[in-house]
Protein backbone atom coordinates (compact mmCIF):
# COMPACT_ATOMS: atom_id res chain seq x y z
CA UNK A 1 0.00 0.00 0.00
CA UNK A 2 1.36 3.43 -0.90
CA UNK A 3 1.72 6.40 1.41
CA UNK A 4 -1.70 7.74 2.28
CA UNK A 5 -2.70 11.39 2.37
CA UNK A 6 -4.99 12.17 5.34
CA UNK A 7 -7.33 14.02 2.96
CA UNK A 8 -8.33 10.69 1.39
CA UNK A 9 -9.79 9.56 4.71
CA UNK A 10 -11.97 12.70 4.72
CA UNK A 11 -13.41 11.76 1.31
CA UNK A 12 -14.10 8.05 1.94
CA UNK A 13 -16.04 7.71 5.19
CA UNK A 14 -16.89 4.00 5.29
CA UNK A 15 -17.77 1.02 3.11
CA UNK A 16 -21.42 0.09 2.72
CA UNK A 17 -22.01 -3.53 3.71
CA UNK A 18 -25.52 -4.57 2.72
CA UNK A 19 -27.00 -7.37 0.65
CA UNK A 20 -27.07 -5.18 -2.46
CA UNK A 21 -23.49 -4.03 -1.92
CA UNK A 22 -22.35 -7.64 -1.50
CA UNK A 23 -24.14 -8.65 -4.70
CA UNK A 24 -22.55 -5.72 -6.55
CA UNK A 25 -19.08 -6.78 -5.39
CA UNK A 26 -19.44 -9.94 -7.47
CA UNK A 27 -19.53 -7.66 -10.55
CA UNK A 28 -16.43 -5.65 -9.58
CA UNK A 29 -18.30 -2.81 -7.86
CA UNK A 30 -17.68 -1.48 -4.37
CA UNK A 31 -19.98 0.97 -2.57
CA UNK A 32 -18.65 3.58 -0.15
CA UNK A 33 -20.27 6.23 2.02
CA UNK A 34 -18.50 9.48 1.07
CA UNK A 35 -18.49 13.13 2.18
CA UNK A 36 -21.37 15.24 0.87
CA UNK A 37 -18.90 17.63 -0.77
CA UNK A 38 -16.78 14.92 -2.44
CA UNK A 39 -16.51 15.00 -6.24
CA UNK A 40 -16.05 12.03 -8.55
CA UNK A 41 -12.36 12.83 -9.29
CA UNK A 42 -11.65 13.12 -5.55
CA UNK A 43 -13.38 9.79 -4.89
CA UNK A 44 -11.45 8.11 -7.72
CA UNK A 45 -8.11 9.42 -6.43
CA UNK A 46 -8.88 8.44 -2.82
CA UNK A 47 -9.87 4.86 -3.72
CA UNK A 48 -6.86 4.39 -6.01
CA UNK A 49 -4.41 5.68 -3.37
CA UNK A 50 -5.94 3.98 -0.30
CA UNK A 51 -6.53 0.54 -1.81
CA UNK A 52 -3.86 0.52 -4.56
CA UNK A 53 -6.33 -0.45 -7.33
CA UNK A 54 -7.36 0.93 -10.74
CA UNK A 55 -10.81 2.52 -10.93
CA UNK A 56 -12.83 2.23 -14.12
CA UNK A 57 -15.71 4.56 -13.18
CA UNK A 58 -17.40 6.32 -10.28
CA UNK A 59 -21.14 6.88 -9.94
CA UNK A 60 -22.58 8.89 -7.04
CA UNK A 61 -25.98 9.21 -5.47
CA UNK A 62 -27.36 11.42 -2.72
CA UNK A 63 -29.89 10.05 -0.29
CA UNK A 64 -32.02 12.76 1.28
CA UNK A 65 -32.77 12.54 4.96
CA UNK A 66 -36.09 10.91 5.82
CA UNK A 67 -38.55 11.86 8.51
CA UNK A 68 -38.90 9.09 11.08
CA UNK A 69 -41.16 8.68 14.11
CA UNK A 70 -39.69 7.00 17.17
CA UNK A 71 -41.82 6.74 20.33
CA UNK A 72 -44.10 9.51 19.09
CA UNK A 73 -41.27 11.95 18.37
CA UNK A 74 -40.40 13.17 14.91
CA UNK A 75 -36.80 13.25 13.77
CA UNK A 76 -34.96 13.86 10.51
CA UNK A 77 -32.27 11.43 9.42
CA UNK A 78 -29.15 13.05 8.01
CA UNK A 79 -28.39 13.14 4.29
CA UNK A 80 -25.79 10.75 2.93
CA UNK A 81 -23.83 10.48 -0.28
CA UNK A 82 -22.72 7.14 -1.68
CA UNK A 83 -20.28 6.26 -4.41
CA UNK A 84 -20.50 3.13 -6.54
CA UNK A 85 -16.92 2.49 -7.66
CA UNK A 86 -16.43 0.14 -10.60
CA UNK A 87 -12.98 -1.45 -10.66
CA UNK A 88 -10.92 -2.51 -13.67
CA UNK A 89 -10.86 -6.22 -14.60
CA UNK A 90 -8.83 -8.29 -12.15
CA UNK A 91 -8.88 -5.61 -9.41
CA UNK A 92 -10.42 -6.39 -6.03
CA UNK A 93 -11.09 -4.65 -2.70
CA UNK A 94 -11.89 -6.58 0.46
CA UNK A 95 -13.91 -4.08 2.51
CA UNK A 96 -14.26 -6.43 5.48
CA UNK A 97 -10.59 -5.88 6.45
CA UNK A 98 -11.07 -2.12 6.94
CA UNK A 99 -8.78 0.77 6.03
Amino acid sequence: MSTNDPRHYDVILSPVITEKATAASEHGKVIFKVALTATKPQIREAVEKLFDVKVKSVNTLRRRGKWKVVKGRFGLQSQTKRAVVTLEEGQRIDVTTGL
